[in-house]
């Protein structure tokens, strides 16, 4: 498999590095600064807010309630995290926001807290780069090494799996699921779950083979791609419903860790997938 996503600009580890806090800067009595962090020209931090060793934050950057940034991670300007839920039902919970290392975090990202309905946090993981413009709504979780390119907004509730790409202004409506490496064409508008290992694009985001270029580049194998092969086929060109087509998935497969990544995603679907 591929190395984790690469980001240039995530700081190197440097035990002794000091703490720079820039004189414009506003950090409010009781926020937690690590080890060698950087915050940059007219940053305002809240009481609440926690960052990680090596965490840089370039200027103009607001992170406020309770939210937690990991070490190492990269934040641009005018990024807006922690900001209370764009939710009607909400009323003021002490949610928070929870946000992995080495994250690159571009301008005008913006990034909800939790809320009580949705369990009160929203989980970013390690490593993911979110372009410009990116807005997550309240109480998604988003795994490791995903990508979404520039004006992609995703509605609260959301879960996306390590390794997704989500292609420039994709909507990706609320409770909606996207699998380990799925890949979304850009200017889609999801409303369903995107099975594992599946392209999807359009309005609304229909089903478009395999995400083959990606699978390829992460090294799986002639055997592997001819299992996911097949339970695509079953899935979507055999006239099967999910249950049945699951079942011949089983039959006619061999076991791996894909094949229960994929049959184990589409029996939990309660939107259904898309197709």
């Amino acid at each position: 498999m591929e190395p984790d996503l690469s980001l240039a600009d995530i700081p190197a580890a440097d035990a002794h590095a000091p703490t720079e806090v820039h004189p414009t800067a506003i950090v409010a009595s009781g926020a937690q600064l690590g080890q060698g962090v950087v915050i940059g020209p007219y940053c305002v931090i809240g009481p609440k807010v926690k960052i990680g060793d090596r965490a840089r934050l370039a200027s103009h950057v607001t992170v406020e309630n309770r939210t937690t940034i990991g070490a190492r991670s990269v934040v641009y300007q005018f990024a807006t995290l922690g900001v209370v839920p764009q939710d009607l039902k909400f009323d003021g919970e002490d949610a928070e926001l929870v946000i992995g290392e080495e994250n690159s975090i571009r301008q005008y990202v913006n990034i909800s807290i939790g809320s009580t309905s949705g369990g009160g946090r929203t989980v970013i993981g390690r490593r993911n780069l979110l372009m410009v413009y990116v807005h997550i709504a309240h109480d998604c979780i988003i795994g490791d090494n995903i990508v979404m390119v520039n004006g992609v907004s995703v509605a609260g509730h959301v879960t996306i799996h390590d390794r997704a790409f989500i292609g420039g202004m994709s909507g990706i409506h609320q409770f909606c699921r996207i699998g380990t490496r799925a890949m979304i064409g850009g200017g889609s508008m999801v409303v369903q779950d995107v099975p594992p290992y599946c392209l999807v694009q359009g309005d609304r985001a229909a089903p478009n083979g395999l995400n083959l270029v990606g699978l390829r580049r992460s090294g799986f194998s002639a055997d592997t791609l001819r299992d996911l092969k097949t339970m695509y086929r079953l899935l979507y060109s055999e006239g099967l419903t999910v249950d049945d087509a699951t079942l011949r998935m089983e039959a006619e497969t061999a076991p791996s860790v894909q094949r229960q990544s994929f049959i184990d995603f589409l029996r939990l679907s309660e939107r259904g997938v898309c197709r």
